[in-house]
């Protein structure tokens, strides 16, 4: 049973997990949509809304923070200068997710993540 447990695996390494976050939050910021699975979707949501309210402070630690998950300084420097003061007035929902659906060849759900 998985009563209480924080995250989902998604069948990867912790590693290969951090990097799958890092990669589409990162598509995530430059492109504003993405589609990938279900699962993949409400995890990466939950790791981009905890960046969004870091980077809303908009200092230089913020920018340290934020680049510590990013890895990546025009992603960071967009997120930091152009997205976050977007939500200024807003206490978290930065994401939306829309079930789309099911993909042919393995019969996963599928769904957009966009940031609102």
């Amino acid at each position: 049973m998985r009563h209480k447990h924080g995250y989902r695996k998604l069948g990867r390494t912790s590693s290969h997990r951090s990097a799958l976050l890092k990669n589409m939050s990162i598509a995530l910021i430059k492109a504003e949509k993405i589609e990938t699975t279900l699962a993949k979707a409400k995890e990466l949501r939950s790791y981009i809304e905890k960046l969004i309210t870091k980077a809303k402070k908009g200092d230089f630690n913020s920018h340290r923070a934020v680049f510590a998950a990013l890895q990546d300084k025009e992603t960071t420097k967009k997120l930091v200068e152009e997205i976050a003061p977007r939500y200024e007035q807003r206490d978290g929902g930065y994401t939306r997710i829309v079930k789309t659906r099911t993909r042919q060849g393995d019969a996963a759900l599928m769904a957009f993540i966009s940031l609102v």
